[in-house]
């Protein structure tokens, strides 16, 4: 009888260990807390998952931007306002937010396992969403981080309305920074293209466009060396002399050398990437990877602003719903 009672008294605390387990378990983590991050979360949130949102950068890179003022419903928002508001909206529906650096997730038996570094702990999850953004890609030049977002830039289509009847400069010379010229050519009264190259690197359609446009000058073959200014950007200083002075006077200088995918984490997961690192998605934000999705910056979409990676961002979170109601 005795032993009937240990045997039964076994079961009832392994019983008791699998609950407990799974009461820890989240539905879905998100990794990333910019603005895409945030939107994942509201979303799933809402729709009843438990959710965990991980990120280094409260906000992430737009809080770096002054004035926001092509996001639908506001004329003008700062940044950080913004992304605060994101935030708040995702908090409503009680999800848990920390902020730490994610340096490892891995899958086991349908579920991931995400250590993070600072609390050194590890989280279970079910599903997962990678919203982790891009690095810029910046010049290692003095000068440069006493005045970044104090006059350096890196989305003209952001910032341009900033410099109405100024001269800036784009250093760059691929598509990227020939998109981000005309953009800026619509509103400023010189616009300088520096490249370290010969020719640029863009599409021909772009280049055709950019020829019939009168304030826009290219320096070739020229790097810049230096950001000058006190409190915000009064010049740059180039590494060979234009016009009779390696001194150019601009009001704000935009960066369009590339930007790095955080797709690392990704990586250790086997989710596919495309040759630039970023995150092979399709229209549902699914990865190749059962379970993982992705939004944002990081991703291979073609049009990367923050409107359309809040999309994706809900997207994800309505996939990693639907995947879990089928695994129940």
């Amino acid at each position: 009888m005795c032993l009937l009672y240990l045997l039964a008294y076994i079961a009832h605390q392994k019983e008791m260990v699998v609950m407990q387990s799974k009461s820890d378990i989240y539905d879905v983590i998100i990794i990333g807390t910019g603005v895409a991050g945030y939107a994942a979360g509201m979303y799933s949130g809402r729709l009843g998952m438990k959710t965990l949102l991980i990120g280094e950068l409260p906000g992430g890179t737009i809080t770096w931007t002054n004035l926001v003022e092509n996001y639908p419903g506001f004329k003008s928002i700062t940044g950080f306002e913004l992304a605060e508001k994101l935030k708040e909206h995702a908090q409503v529906y009680n999800i848990e937010i920390k902020n730490d650096k994610v340096i490892q997730v891995k899958k086991e038996n349908q579920l991931f396992y995400v250590k993070t570094e600072f609390e050194a702990k590890e989280y279970v999850s079910k599903s997962i969403i990678i919203a982790t953004g891009t690095t810029h890609r910046k010049l290692d030049i003095p000068g440069y981080k006493e005045l970044e977002h104090k006059g350096i830039h890196y989305c003209a289509l952001c910032d341009a309305a900033f410099y109405k009847g100024k001269e800036t400069a784009i250093v760059g010379g691929g598509d990227s920074a020939v998109i981000d010229a005309l953009v800026l050519s619509n509103v400023c009264s010189k616009v300088y293209i520096i490249y370290r190259g010969k020719q640029l690197k863009a599409e021909k359609a772009n280049l055709e466009k950019l020829a019939n446009v009168k304030n826009i000058e290219i320096i070739y073959e020229t790097n810049v060396t230096r950001v000058i200014g006190e409190k915000k950007v009064e010049a740059i200083e180039l590494d060979k002399e234009y016009k009779g002075s390696k001194v150019l006077k601009i009001s704000g200088l935009f960066i369009a050398i590339g930007a790095i995918p955080n797709s690392e984490i990704a990586k250790q997961l086997g989710v596919e990437t495309n040759e630039k690192g970023e995150i092979k998605i399709n229209r549902k934000s699914e990865t190749n990877v059962k379970g993982v999705f992705a939004a944002g910056d990081v991703t291979d979409s073609y049009f990367k602003q923050a409107v359309t990676g809040i999309a994706e961002a809900v997207i994800a979170a309505y996939s990693a719903f639907e995947y879990l109601k089928d695994k129940n």
